[in-house]
């Protein structure tokens, strides 16, 4: 049962640690206890997902308002979870967490101001990344009531208007610091930068760049010909998505931004300088109904 439930051959994506695991792994694998899951949100802008719970802990991945989690029990101020839209596991801070909710509305601008009230002159409280899911419960003049304060809904949008050219998302992110584990408008890497502007045009994908290898799309012939705007190109441990034949786009260290540049000169650089030669080159078909990979 646990093997149709959870990928087995990828930690990432496996709710167990040795102190604690889902109750559907039991037999499958060691732990102290074995517990039932409780369906979480992430009620603050955006929260650090880390592999063990402490702070100074390296960063995974993130988290970020609207998000859905499988909650398995806290530690030391931190809860250990599993992510809904890509299977990811791993600590998130214990204050980060709220009840489930059916989020209604996503942030569509960059990044957008919460206010205490519906005004733009008020001292800003927090901000929300492009991608966050909200639940309004009003609407008061051009602002949308959140639990934690308004925001303008000029930004926002229902969860079903989607922008299906996720290239043209990933343009509107072009200078972007590179931040490794970065999944927010604020800092990027390479996979967050493809999984967040998949995710604006409704496809879901996995979280980092192998798994995204395996798990997207249909592979193309590795001669470089015929690419279009949207096809994905994959290192071994990078990946860029394509603007047009020529030119890719990629959150990358050496840049350490949200970069564009001919393929041909970023092919030839990381050949040499880092992860080596192109592995695959693929291509979603629209909102991604080729793609076998599920959370």
């Amino acid at each position: 049962m646990a093997d149709s439930l959870f990928d087995l051959s990828d930690a990432r994506l496996v709710p167990a640690r040795p102190e604690i695991a889902d109750v559907r792994l039991r037999g499958h694998v060691a732990a102290e206890r074995y517990v039932v899951g409780e369906t979480r949100a992430v009620v603050v802008p955006s929260a650090p997902l880390r592999r063990t719970p402490r702070f100074d802990a390296g960063l995974e991945t993130e988290a970020v308002m609207g998000d859905a989690v499988t909650a398995y029990g806290a530690e030391e101020g931190f809860v250990f979870v599993q992510f809904a839209h890509d299977g990811y596991v791993g600590y998130l801070p214990e204050a980060a967490l709220g009840p489930a909710q059916a989020p209604t509305h996503r942030v569509t601008a960059l990044r957008s101001f919460l206010y205490p009230g519906p005004d733009l002159k008020q001292p800003a409280s927090g901000w929300l990344t492009l991608g966050a899911r909200l639940r309004p419960t009003e609407t008061r003049g051009d602002y949308l009531r959140i639990a934690s304060g308004y925001v303008f809904a000029g930004h926002c949008a229902p969860l079903d208007a989607v922008e299906p050219d996720y290239a043209a998302t990933a343009e509107r992110l072009v200078g972007t610091p590179y931040l490794w584990g970065g999944r927010t408008s604020l800092g990027l890497d390479c996979s967050g930068l493809v999984q967040l502007c998949l995710a604006q045009a409704g496809i879901l994908a996995p979280r980092d760049a192998d798994q995204q290898e395996r798990g997207l799309g249909e592979a193309l012939p590795p001669d470089f010909e015929g690419l279009r705007r949207g096809d994905l190109v994959f290192w071994r441990g990078h990946v860029g998505l394509m603007l047009d034949a020529a030119r890719l786009i990629h959150a990358n260290g050496h840049h350490m931004a949200v970069a564009v540049e001919p393929l041909a000169e970023a092919v030839a650089r990381i050949r040499e300088k880092s992860y080596g030669p192109v592995t695959s080159l693929r291509r979603l078909s629209p909102r991604g109904t080729d793609s076998s990979w599920r959370p």
